[in-house]
């Protein structure tokens, strides 16, 4: 491990991107015997699938997506984790509850999250002291750090949430050279700190998390004294992506691979399309295979200036989930998808729901770059048979729709 302040956690980061996927994806066919064996939900779902089945990521587009959004139903049919893990609870070092509730479990391995590389980047190093005031209680963001921290050689104050006055003084006297929480209770401390003339300047970097960190926020935080990077994390995943000193998108971390699909489908957009995350993962205690994250991103071009050669991705851009009620029925984004793929000269559409006059109307618009005759008939009876509604069609060229991940967008005022 090098010790630059902004150098590389290590090897892994700056290889070649052809050996990286070349390592990634003969991980994976491992990952997958693995998951089959010893899950009983992959054992189902990848059921006929072999390794070989999966050394690249066309093959790995193949395979089923499983939705963090159905995660309390799989929980509840097959306690306590669905299936999906492949250790019994009695056997991991922790087991967290997130809202839901969701089970997350916890593996044996040292830093089981992955939180060291993004610590490392955001200029945490051995030998520091960390101030984690992510939460402690039943949810897992506060051991993750403090676990990534650990890997690192850093020491932790366990702060957790709350209590600021207490937090103000035990950071003025204890000195810690780093934060780790979220950007708007970094604010309340520094800005406490100022009222009471505390010294809070021992803190020179920060790793946040969980909010978003827009460029204004950042810009006030930094005027206390750290620098500030953020990171992109699940409960279910750990560590997903996060930012180098050079701030030019999040980098993806080195044990997952990361997809971004059309919402509501397992199919991979274009580079530079805003689409769904689905993220599989190499842990080997819990090991999820093409879990869709229900958060909206897109793939930056490039390497990072930073030197680090993995994907980047924009960061968390919204929510993939956008189903609606129209005239008392449910649309889903896989049902647009439906759509699409019965009709491959339209390149993008999206669902925009208005209610003019008080009644619903539905109408798909089609990036298309040349209308055949009949087409926009055809494409509406295939909508109506999706979704089991009458909807408009309307052809636009290419270009036109917003590269935002939106599938629906439903414009009606409620309230």
């Amino acid at each position: 491990m090098t010790a630059g302040v902004d150098a590389s956690y290590d090897a892994l980061e700056t290889r070649a991107p052809a050996a990286r996927e070349a390592a990634l994806f003969s991980a994976l066919g491992t990952q997958v015997a693995h998951a089959k064996a010893a899950a009983p939900y992959f054992a189902e779902s990848l059921q006929g699938v072999a390794p070989a089945d999966v050394e690249d990521r066309a093959g790995l587009a193949r395979l089923p997506v499983t939705r963090k959004s159905d995660l309390v139903r799989l929980q509840a049919e097959r306690p306590p984790f669905g299936g999906l893990a492949a250790l019994p609870a009695g056997k991991l070092r922790r087991v967290f509850v997130s809202p839901g509730p969701i089970f997350d479990p916890e593996g044996q391995r040292a830093d089981d999250w992955g939180f060291a590389r993004a610590l490392f980047a955001a200029g945490f190093r051995g030998g520091q002291l960390c101030h984690n005031t992510f939460s402690y209680h039943l949810t897992p963001a506060g051991a993750m750090l403090e676990e990534g921290c650990r890997a690192l050689g850093c020491a932790v104050i366990p702060a957790g949430i709350g209590a600021t006055e207490q937090q103000v003084e035990v950071i003025a006297r204890l000195r810690p050279d780093g934060y780790t929480g979220t950007p708007s209770f970094l604010k309340i401390l520094l800005a406490r700190g100022r009222e009471v003339g505390a010294d809070l300047s021992s803190l020179r970097h920060a790793l946040v998390s969980a909010e978003a960190l827009p460029p204004a926020l950042r810009a006030e935080l930094e005027s206390f004294g750290p620098r500030v990077l953020q990171c992109y994390a699940s409960a279910d995943l750990g560590l997903i992506a996060y930012e180098s000193p050079a701030r030019d998108g999040m980098i993806v971390t080195e044990d997952v691979i990361l997809e971004i699909v059309r919402p509501g489908t397992g199919d991979p957009v274009p580079e530079g399309e805003v689409g769904e995350v689905v993220v599989t993962t190499l842990r080997p205690d819990y090991p999820l295979i093409r879990f869709a994250t229900g958060d909206l991103s897109a793939v930056l071009p490039g390497a990072s200036p930073c030197g680090r050669t993995n994907l980047r991705i924009k960061g968390w851009m919204g929510r993939a989930d956008q189903t609606t009620k129209v005239r008392g029925m449910f649309v889903h984004p896989h049902q647009v998808a439906l759509v699409l793929r019965r009709h491959p000269e339209v390149a993008r559409a999206r669902l925009v729901v208005d209610n003019p006059g008080g009644a619903d109307r539905m109408t798909l618009r089609c990036e298309v770059a040349g209308a055949a005759a009949g087409l926009p008939e055809r494409i509406a009876a295939t909508l109506r048979e999706a979704c089991n509604l009458r909807g408009e069609v309307e052809l636009v060229g290419p270009g036109v729709l917003p590269n935002d991940g939106k599938v629906i967008d439903d414009q009606r005022r409620h309230g």
